[in-house]
């Protein structure tokens, strides 16, 4: 993955041993048959819900929570969950280290993410994001009024929109500070006074003696390779996932402040990845 952001050292280099190999094989194999077997259900399920419901999906995504939770498990990995997801309309908010926000904020709520254009064309990951619902986008501000149709749509629809404002992937020890353009939508006048954006945090726990980096993707670090560093590891450490109260959009502003008031409560939970 090529991002605009890097850590102060470079990561970790990947040596894959005998038994990493062995571990590799033992929970690539059912993590790959609960994905994609998971997909070939909602595919078949989406083939009758869409005629039915359109862009509504009163089904398929328990398919997309149900995959995502139990791929925790095929890891080995804890899922921590604290606070409540929010029942009513609106957005989410998120900090992003990795590829495992996937599935770590997809097991405990029904999202719907939105992601940068380029994603559509990534083999495998672009698949799946687009058969679970993903809004794919340009982050420009001249894109901003299609943007906003787009989101208008989707919320109206009952979708719960989720974005990475950061606009990439970190090492896991910091927050970046929050872009602003995708806020923007919310304030549109049929959706402001009716929709919340709910600030969650995402916090990493590096299995014991591991580098405290470990599940960050950041930098020239390619998918594969984090991939089958993440299945190699003799031990798996945690994920945990905070929600936050939700933030009523009328009651700000602009999108400025809105993103300020997610990205100072997205920061506050953000805990030292060694600390559990």
């Amino acid at each position: 993955m090529t991002t605009t952001w890097d850590s102060d050292q470079p990561p970790p280099r990947f040596r894959l041993s005998l038994l990493g190999l062995l571990l590799v094989v033992l929970r690539g194999i059912p993590l790959a048959l609960l994905v994609f077997g998971g997909l070939v259900v909602l595919l078949l399920v989406r083939l009758v819900e869409q005629p039915l419901y359109g862009v509504r999906r009163p089904v398929t995504p328990y398919i997309t929570q149900f995959v995502c939770r139990n791929a925790f498990r095929v890891l080995g990995m804890r899922f921590i969950q604290r606070g409540a997801p929010m029942s009513g309309p609106g957005a989410v908010v998120a900090n992003h280290t990795s590829w495992l926000d996937i599935f770590a904020l997809n097991a405990a709520k029904r999202i719907y993410f939105v992601s940068k254009s380029e994603v559509a064309r990534w083999p495998g990951i672009g698949w799946l994001a687009r058969a679970t619902g993903t809004v794919f986008i340009r982050r420009d501000r001249s894109e901003a009024r299609s943007q906003t149709d787009i989101f208008r749509a989707r919320l109206m629809a009952g979708h719960k929109l989720l974005f990475f404002p950061e606009g990439t992937s970190t090492d896991g020890l910091q927050i970046l500070p929050f872009k602003t353009t995708l806020f923007e939508a919310f304030f549109d006048p049929t959706l402001r006074d009716h929709i919340a954006v709910q600030p969650v945090t995402v916090n990493y726990h590096a299995p014991k003696d591991a580098d405290r980096r470990f599940y960050g993707w950041w930098g020239d670090m390619s998918f594969g390779t984090h991939f089958l560093t993440t299945l190699a590891a003799p031990r798996q450490g945690a994920v945990e996932v905070i929600y936050h109260a939700p933030l009523p959009v009328a009651e700000f502003t602009g999108r400025k402040p809105l993103a300020k008031a997610c990205e100072a409560q997205v920061r506050a939970a953000h805990r030292d990845p060694l600390a559990l």
